[in-house]
């Protein structure tokens, strides 16, 4: 197995649109996943791990630090996109991280047009892309979650523990 710098497989949306044409020359099963992963538990690399068994390569969509205030509040995320991005890359089971500044990963996944959608159970009622996922033949998985593993549950455990920072 060759192991890659994690540094090389943070790609921009140009390279991953690249990448994924390679892929299609190959006739290889592009996966691809997202969330903020802001502090990394057991829950994600399960998670993770999962997502990358229903392929070839695994693409993490990685939410931008402007996307996670918006959508958990600006005490979030705790670690900056640079930090999680490179923490993800780091990981065995993904190939590649992408960035992106969006709410939701729609235009991302528009723009590689994965073969496989991932997302947790608890994302049943709502998949962002999977309209545009199926429409090209692909698939949407859903993932069953490690109960109580949540980065919510982790900095409130850390609180209850330490307090609020000052």
């Amino acid at each position: 197995m060759q192991v890659r710098e994690p540094n090389a497989k943070i790609l921009s949306r140009a390279d991953m649109k690249k990448a994924r044409e390679r892929f299609d020359a190959e006739d290889r099963v592009l996966v691809f996943t997202n969330g903020a992963f802001d502090i990394l538990h057991a829950g994600h690399v399960a998670y993770l791990n999962f997502a990358r068994a229903q392929g070839d390569a695994l693409v993490v969509g990685l939410n931008s630090d402007a996307s996670v205030k918006r959508y958990k509040g600006d005490k979030r995320p705790i670690n900056s996109e640079s930090d999680r991005a490179l923490v993800l890359a780091a990981l065995e089971c993904v190939d590649y991280v992408v960035v992106f500044d969006e709410d939701e990963p729609r235009d991302l996944i528009a723009e590689i047009v994965p073969d496989v959608l991932v997302k947790g159970a608890d994302w049943a009622h709502y998949v962002s892309g999977r309209d545009i996922v199926e429409a090209n033949g692909g698939r949407v998985v859903l993932a069953d979650m490690l109960q109580g593993r949540s980065t919510t549950n982790a900095i409130q455990r850390i609180v209850e523990a330490y307090g609020e920072p000052s």
